[in-house]
């Protein structure tokens, strides 16, 4: 069963910025356009949320007719009938990871475009470092102070907000993205998004630096793991779908990698998934009573070719990976 939509506004890496990461998702049984009442996440009492902006890199610019929509003018329910500027106001929630450019230029850039006049304000959904560094840009320097903390300001201002909206959960597990002279380890987030009626969750990574690195370099600990363990005993019942980054092309120097992934430490990171999965489910499979366990195993000797995704052999089966975020070839 569908649980979630979601529509690639931008899949990029850089460097141009038309093809930034950007992502519209809504649970499946909601229309885009549609605002009914009902529960919120932490009882946040607000109008249903029925689309939301996972990363917020390209623009709106990429919802006009001549960009995202030139190919399917029906892509949304509404949106294909609209201009971008009328499908804006259908988007009242920003998911982000972190808050580098490419992640949240979009977000800035159409602050100063918030119609004063909703009675509803958009809300910027993101773990606290990353508000925290949303604020300084967010500053009245690098541009207008478009956004508060206090639900009570105007409706023109972002609201800063830990809450997504109905029927969607989110848990935020940090990951490191590099390292920066000022700061230190710079932390991105990967997101278990989950549809709370059915259950259902997909695993969307944020900028990941290699584990296999930064225990090499030693001071922090690696967190991707951790990620990889928390998703483990879901695959795939209840998580089949996971977005990770490979920014860059095979061959790149470890020390030109500036927090992301290339192809072959992406396969050290799948590999490590493959481990925590085959070691949940085998240890799913010791606590069954033995009666069961002796029946799943006759059942499996009766099919061994057929990889299931209880097999030891296919310990993924039943997932879907999709890799994004790759940076375009400026030189082709």
């Amino acid at each position: 069963m569908l649980t979630f939509d979601l529509v690639v506004v931008g899949s990029g890496g850089g460097p141009y910025e038309t093809n930034l990461s950007s992502y519209l998702f809504r649970p499946c049984d909601a229309p885009w356009n549609n605002c009914s009442r009902s529960r919120c996440v932490q009882q946040h009492r607000t109008p249903q949320l029925l689309s939301s902006r996972s990363r917020a890199g390209s623009g709106i610019g990429t919802l006009h007719p001549s960009q995202l929509l030139s190919k399917d003018r029906t892509l949304f329910d509404l949106f294909g009938k609209l201009s971008a500027r009328q499908d804006y106001p259908h988007i009242h929630c920003f998911l982000i990871s972190h808050a580098h450019l490419d992640h949240v230029n979009g977000l800035v850039l159409s602050a100063g475009s918030l119609d004063s006049s909703e009675k509803r304000r958009k809300r910027v959904c993101a773990p606290l470092k990353a508000l925290k560094v949303l604020e300084t840009i967010f500053s009245d320097r690098v541009w207008p102070n478009l956004a508060s903390w206090n639900a009570d300001n105007a409706a023109y201002k972002f609201l800063y907000d830990p809450t997504i909206f109905p029927d969607v959960s989110v848990k935020a597990m940090p990951v490191l993205h590099g390292k920066n002279d000022t700061a230190g380890d710079y932390e991105s987030s990967a997101f278990f998004i989950r549809h709370d009626p059915s259950g259902k969750e997909f695993l969307f990574f944020g900028g990941v630096s290699p584990d296999s690195l930064v225990l090499a370099a030693g001071g922090a600990d690696p967190l991707t793991i951790a990620v990889w363990r928390a998703a483990a005993p879901k695959i795939p019942d209840t998580l089949s779908t996971i977005f990770i980054e490979c920014s860059w092309p095979s061959g790149r120097p470890n020390a030109l990698l500036y927090g992301h992934l290339s192809p072959e430490h992406l396969v050290d990171e799948l590999a490590a998934e493959v481990t925590k999965t085959r070691a949940a489910k085998a240890a799913s499979t010791d606590v069954l009573p033995t009666r069961s366990r002796k029946r799943k195993k006759r059942r499996a000797d009766t099919s061994a070719a057929a990889a299931t995704p209880d097999s030891p052999s296919e310990p993924l089966a039943g997932l879907r990976v999709y890799i994004i975020y790759c940076k375009e070839d400026t030189g082709a």
